[in-house]
């Protein structure tokens, strides 16, 4: 498997768009503690943190070597996801939000959308259809994962079912990775190749760098990491939407956005 070379790093500012991930309390805990995360929805690791809502999500699950179980939880709790005594080994959350809205303003903000997230053949497809640059309403949902790390952290991340996803080929808390780690993209039943891979790494001081890549033609793509710093990356699907669902929203896009949160313990 070739690695993916970095097409471009800029240090963190503001973007065009927004991420929902599961931020943690901590990556790696005692089998004894309590998986306590948030569902933050922002930018750049700063955003605001969601309460639990059923109403909100299609799915919420922890997927460990013990196996599988939705993650409960009382109306408005916050941080949404409470999990005492969880098993040992590599726990993944997995997040699937109901489909929600936007209505964009103006084109140049759909254009700033379009260019961050490399959405490749948008404007193509947009002027088939018989679109002018003029805003429109779009539906999306989100699909959010994160690597836990409950005492030895062993264990492997899989495909889990979400119609987009990421999933980790490496273990950031058992397996070396001072080559980076190994991610593959997947929508629907194939992997995603050649389009971008969006990272966000945030320094033990607080800095967060933002990094592009490009994942190869079997959808997977190599990210250098460091001790010490937590991540997330992120992609997006631009599709048009089935009939019902656009006539629900009143939307002529739909995106679906694959996210990602794991760390890299500091020894």
């Amino acid at each position: 498997m070739r690695t993916l070379a970095l097409t471009l790093t800029i240090l963190a500012g503001p973007v065009s768009a927004h991420e929902l991930w599961l931020a943690p309390e901590s990556y790696t805990i005692a089998p004894d503690a309590t998986v306590m995360a948030e569902i933050v929805n922002g930018t750049d690791f700063v955003g605001q943190s969601l309460p639990y809502l059923p109403q909100q999500f299609v799915l919420f699950k922890n997927y460990t070597p013990a196996g599988t179980a939705d993650v409960a939880g009382r109306i408005g709790d916050r941080p949404a996801a409470q999990i005492p005594t969880p098993p040992e080994g590599l726990n993944v959350l997995a997040y699937q939000s109901v489909d929600n809205r936007v209505d964009y303003d103006d084109w140049d903000t759909i254009a700033s959308f379009v260019e961050h997230k490399d959405l490749t053949g948008f404007y193509d497809a947009h002027a088939a259809r018989g679109f002018t640059e003029e805003p429109f309403t779009e539906v999306y949902s989100r699909y959010s994962k994160s690597l836990i790390a409950v005492g030895n952290g062993q264990g492997a991340d899989a495909r889990t079912g979400l119609e987009t996803e990421i999933v980790a080929l490496t273990n950031p808390y058992t397996d070396d990775v001072s080559d980076g780690m190994r991610f593959q993209l997947w929508y629907q039943d194939a992997p995603r190749a050649n389009v971008r891979f969006e990272v966000f790494d945030m320094a033990p001081d607080g800095t967060v760098t933002q990094t592009f890549y490009t994942t190869d033609d079997q959808g997977m793509v190599t990210v250098p990491v460091q001790p010490g710093y937590a991540y997330m990356a992120d992609a997006v699907v631009i599709r048009e939407p089935d009939p019902a669902l656009a006539e629900q929203f009143g939307a002529i896009w739909e995106t679906l956005w694959a996210n990602m949160t794991w760390a890299v313990p500091a020894s």
